[in-house]
């Protein structure tokens, strides 16, 4: 059995990603023993984005509400 190495503590989320970017999650988390959690309360991110498409299939789409 691999012992596991301990998580450091990360001053910004910016410090986290960049840790977990170059590190292997498998020598920090016992998957194995991993669960399902929900999240009900979390929202999730969005970002407004422009989209070209066919009027044909804009027209479908409203259509279908």
């Amino acid at each position: 059995m691999n012992r596991l190495k301990i998580i450091p503590e990360f001053k910004t989320e910016e410090e986290e990603r960049a840790f977990w970017k170059v590190n292997d999650s498998a020598d920090y988390v016992e998957w194995e023993k991993a669960q399902v959690v929900t999240m009900p309360n979390l929202k999730p991110s969005t970002k407004t984005i422009s989209l070209r498409l066919p009027e044909s299939l804009l027209d479908d789409e409203r259509h279908r509400s």
